[in-house]
């Protein structure tokens, strides 16, 4: 009998195996020169697959040396242009053309092979997968029992195993003898054959140095040079299954998945159980008569038959969410999501009306939330997300609502930037806490603590000019120095004439101390004190530094100073960054949102009062509550300068670019007493 073996029965071990259970003995086996040609390749590539074939081939030919079967090599080596065109078939018609040169049975588990060998009239031996259960052990079944959920085996490293459940597990040594190199191929090799044969089993993922593949519960991955430093094994099982009822706020999920909107995150490190509830979800839906399907890369939920588990579409996970939506199912289960392409499809196939539950790696909240927003649009994340639940351990720790508010967010709070803007927000469904804030600020999206914030810490400014990190209003003043309590400035100018209450306002204004906010990030206060002191080189006027990113800051400067901060060309600017190592936005300092600014003032007459400046993109406000609905004159020393009406409220408007707005300024960055005086 002569036999000619495609690539596929050759890496599948089939031939070998009949050959041992005596079906072909004494046969000859015609070894077509394409199939080492193909086989080399893959094994070039790194690929498992390629490596097992050749060693299928050492195999076959020490059956040879043994009287088992005869050998034989024919056929010509594939060109350079037949070996790219593979994938199209032309390897394959090199093979079947040996067949029919010498009248040769032709063995496959192709089959696509196999119908065009039949169409061609070639004797066919169609190989399918094996359907009995008495499959012989493995040799990675020696290295569990019934308590070892995970088996790591590298080269020279003896092996151990994660022992225990996911809830309580330990790091165990199965054996002292490390193991070798050769023990790990012969495993490699059988778990890859094994995966192809058997019903359950399927090779996930081929790839350079990387294989991934599943024989029925046991996941196995195996990694060798260039990916590794050596060969590496990994093999996975589940130990036992939670039932859904079993976990904590197994009552509030149930409501969670009933909620007309939104999908749901199961977030937690790896290794958390993530996937173990996702599992339990599933089965819980299933039995409820829903239609449940799901998207897994690598497939390894075990998850009852009536769950139809799928996998990138012709390597396009898009490709399977289109095909979802076809399928009109009414839950799906999106496993591990890692990049942006599979986020983008939670969100098409949630904001399509199914329900979707996706897991996502984080280890908290705010991780979360950060990751959400580096992968979705802010403004998307509410109505894509309704739950997010946290598993660790292998079992639910906490459930977070996600919601779209509008208002002032509690890290803006404590620095007194009073805008009102939209924000994602985190809120604990069992103590209402909120655990974690996104929005928009400066331009880009912030993400930070929620209501649990920590106070500001209050430092004294390094500088010798002040940097406005935080409106002035919400500055500390030492003790017997406040010029905000009018009791104080009547002590201060009791005894005191028209000019030396002047000049001791002056004196108090320059004696004033000032205060950066520090930022919760210690990182950034050192980056904004660097900038600072590199700016300041160029300008002669105040410097506000403002962290929006760790490679990213803004510079507000007086506009005046900006020419010679940027430089011819931006040669200056450039230096800077080049120094600092994050790039600089230069920007007003009359775009600062929030900029106020305090004056001292005093009347012409002794009586002490205050008013504040509040410097704004298109107007100056003068901000004077005592004298509402009056009409005042200001004065700069004894000098007049305007008479205005005050308005209900107690302000001032002045246009921003009008010379009386500007003059305001400049005499107040000269450190000129500006007075205010009610007009009789």
């Amino acid at each position: 009998m002569i036999l000619v073996p495609d690539t596929s029965v050759v890496i599948d071990g089939r031939v070998t195996a009949l050959i041992e259970q005596g079906e072909y003995r004494g046969a000859t086996i015609i070894i077509p020169e394409a199939v080492f040609a193909e086989l080399e390749a893959q094994a070039n590539r790194g690929k498992e697959t390629g490596l097992s074939g050749l060693a299928e081939l050492q195999k076959l030919c020490r059956m040879k040396d043994a009287g088992l079967i005869n050998l034989e090599y024919v056929g010509a080596r594939p060109k350079l242009e037949q070996v790219k065109l593979a994938g199209g078939g032309e390897i394959d018609s090199m093979i079947r053309d040996v067949a029919i040169a010498n009248g040769a049975t032709f063995l496959t588990s192709d089959f696509v092979q196999a119908e065009v060998a039949r169409a061609k009239g070639i004797n066919v031996v169609s190989l399918k997968p094996e359907i009995s259960d008495n499959f012989a052990p493995l040799l990675i079944d020696d290295f569990f029992d019934e308590d070892i959920f995970a088996v790591y085996l590298k080269a020279r490293v003896p092996p151990y195993a994660r022992k225990g459940t996911i809830r309580a597990s330990k790091l165990v040594t199965i054996r002292d003898t490390p193991a070798t190199e050769y023990e790990l191929r012969a495993i490699a090799q059988e778990c890859l054959e094994r995966a192809k044969r058997h019903p359950d089993g399927f090779v996930e993922v081929e790839m350079p140095g990387v294989t991934v593949s599943q024989i029925g519960s046991m996941r196995i991955t195996t990694t060798r040079p260039p990916f590794s430093d050596g060969i590496e094994i990994t093999i996975v099982r589940p130990t036992h299954e939670a039932s859904f009822a079993s976990y904590n706020y197994a009552s509030a999920l149930k409501e969670r998945l009933n909620i007309g909107s939104g999908g749901m995150l199961i977030a937690g490190a790896p290794g958390s159980g993530k996937s173990t509830l996702e599992q339990s979800i599933a089965t819980y839906l299933s039995g409820e008569n829903y239609i449940v399907k799901t998207i897994e890369s690598p497939r390894d939920l075990m998850v009852p038959d009536k769950i139809t588990q799928y996998t990138a579409l012709d390597g396009s996970i898009s490709a399977t969410g289109e095909i979802l939506t076809l399928l009109r199912p009414d839950y799906v289960i999106f496993d591990e999501m890692r990049r942006s392409e599979e986020l983008a499809v939670f969100a098409d196939i949630c904001l399509s009306g199914i329900h979707v539950i996706g897991g996502l790696h984080a280890r908290s909240a705010l991780d979360a939330l950060t990751r959400l927003t580096s992968f979705v649009d802010l403004n998307l994340i509410p109505q894509i997300v309704a739950t997010i639940v946290f598993v660790k351990g292998g079992d639910v720790t906490d459930l977070f609502s996600v919601s779209a508010v509008f208002g002032v967010p509690a890290a803006l709070q404590k620095i007194g930037d009073p805008q009102v803007r939209p924000i994602v927000r985190f809120t604990n469904i069992t103590t209402g806490a909120v655990a974690a804030e996104a929005f928009h600020y400066e331009g880009e999206v912030t993400v930070t603590p929620g209501g649990d914030i920590p106070p500001v810490e209050q430092l004294p400014a390094a500088a010798s000019r002040p940097v406005f990190n935080a409106p002035l209003t919400e500055m500390p003043e030492p003790a017997g120095a406040s010029m905000m309590e009018s009791a104080d400035l009547d002590d201060e100018f009791s005894g005191l004439d028209e000019e030396d209450a002047s000049s001791r306002v002056l004196q108090l204004v320059h004696s004033m101390p000032t205060y950066e906010i520090a930022e919760s990030n210690p990182a950034w206060i050192v980056l904004e004190k660097d900038i600072q002191k590199e700016i300041c080189r160029f300008t002669e006027g105040d410097i506000v530094v403002r962290m929006i990113s760790d490679t990213k800051a803004a510079v507000y400067i007086e506009d005046a100073d900006i020419p010679a901060t940027i430089g011819k060309a931006g040669k200056n600017i450039a230096a800077v960054v080049n120094k600092v190592g994050v790039g600089i936005d230069v920007r007003s300092l009359n775009d600062l949102p929030g900029r106020d600014i305090l004056v001292p003032a005093a009347s012409l007459y002794g009586t002490p009062g205050t008013f504040k400046i509040r410097s704004e993109k298109k107007q100056l406000v003068l901000i004077c509550p005592g004298y509402s609905s009056k009409i005042v004159d200001l004065f700069s020393g004894k000098e007049y300068l305007f008479t205005a009406t005050v308005d209900a409220r107690g302000e001032i408007h002045l246009a921003r670019n009008s010379s009386i707005a500007m003059e305001m300024l400049r005499r107040h960055g000269a450190g000129e007493a500006l007075k205010i005086r009610q007009v009789d």
